[in-house]
């Protein structure tokens, strides 16, 4: 397996080569064949993801309700950033819509590298809290309608 250069992915976009290299002894490229689980929702949080290629649906499945599909990661996309914060556990889960190619990195080796090289972990964290704020975002419009749709089943005789 060959790995992308680390410059056209989004998240690492504007590192220096020194910083990429130093990251690229960090990552290591995963292959998940199509409805592979790659986390389940309460597993250890240990990895962080950013897909090379394919899809993957992230997933939250609430105590009193239905799963959740909370975003479809595209290429280039980051998900079980719950490692990254340092969270025990993933808070949902990760299956593959299609083949799929992801690189991977130990939450605590990238908490370990933004803080030994802190202008390199700015850039990654600030990429990250983007991320975290546009799922936010989308989660938020699915609850919303989530709750329109019940109310509607509810109203109806």
């Amino acid at each position: 397996m060959s790995y992308p250069r680390l410059d056209t992915i989004p998240l690492f976009k504007g590192l220096t080569n020194e910083d990429l290299d130093l990251l690229a002894k960090s990552l290591e490229l995963e292959s998940f064949p199509d409805e592979t689980l790659i986390f389940n929702q309460g597993d250890p949080a240990d990895k962080l993801y950013i897909l090379v290629s394919g899809k993957v649906s992230i997933r939250f499945k609430p105590e009193d309700g239905e799963i959740l599909t909370v975003t479809e990661v595209e290429e280039g996309g980051v998900f079980g950033w719950s490692s990254a914060l340092g969270r025990r556990s993933y808070t949902s889960c990760a299956v593959c819509l299609a083949d799929s190619q992801s690189l991977s990195i130990h939450g605590d080796e990238l908490r370990r590298l933004c803080s030994t090289h802190p202008e390199t972990g700015v850039v990654i964290l600030e990429r990250l809290a983007e991320v975290i704020a546009e799922r936010l975002t989308n989660t938020h419009k699915h609850v919303i309608e989530m709750l329109r749709q019940g109310m509607r089943t509810s109203a109806e005789p």
